[in-house]
């Protein structure tokens, strides 16, 4: 069904069908009630710390297991926030937050695997990027410029990648 016709059936059914739909499709679907909460109980805060207590017990596990290091958590979380409209300071911060969590275990252990690096270049690009485009590189500069010092600190094997994705400031 395209959007078109999605909007003359809603436009055919009365105020009472409508309300008895999407009380439907929130009690069939939790992307919907997930939605419709945040919409109606926006805690950002909340949502904000336990997004990063999940990413950071990736690499420090409260249990004493070993560290899993799955970064597509964190990417999951970060596009999950996106689709719910969170406030673009959140998801930013959020943004740094994965990296600088996985520099602070890189900074304990050294990573063996270049796709970990790639991961977070690819991570940092991301941030930059989103920085930019909502305004908010004032505000995160700082933050984003130690992530790079903390990358030739830890003499990552692409240091130099990280230093080229801030040639977008020039």
């Amino acid at each position: 069904m395209s959007k078109r016709d999605l909007k003359k059936y809603l436009k055919e059914l009365n105020k009472e069908q409508l309300e008895e739909q999407l009380i439907d499709l929130y009690e069939k679907f939790s992307d919907v009630k997930v939605y419709y909460d945040f919409v109606f109980n926006p805690k950002e805060e909340k949502l904000s710390q336990e997004a990063k207590l999940k990413i950071t017990n990736e690499y420090f596990p409260i249990k004493g297991k070993r560290p899993k290091l799955r970064r597509s958590t964190a990417q999951k979380i970060i596009k999950h926030f996106l689709s719910l409209g969170v406030d673009a300071f959140v998801v930013a911060d959020l943004m740094l937050h994965n990296i600088e969590v996985a520099q602070k275990y890189s900074a304990k252990r050294e990573m063996r695997y270049s796709s970990f690096y790639k991961s977070i270049l690819n991570s940092f690009e991301q941030v930059v990027k989103y920085s930019i485009e909502n305004g908010l590189i004032s505000e995160y500069k700082k933050r984003i410029f130690d992530i790079k010092d903390k990358a030739f600190e830890q003499k990552w094997e692409n240091k130099n990648e990280f230093e080229n994705v801030l040639d977008i400031f020039d």
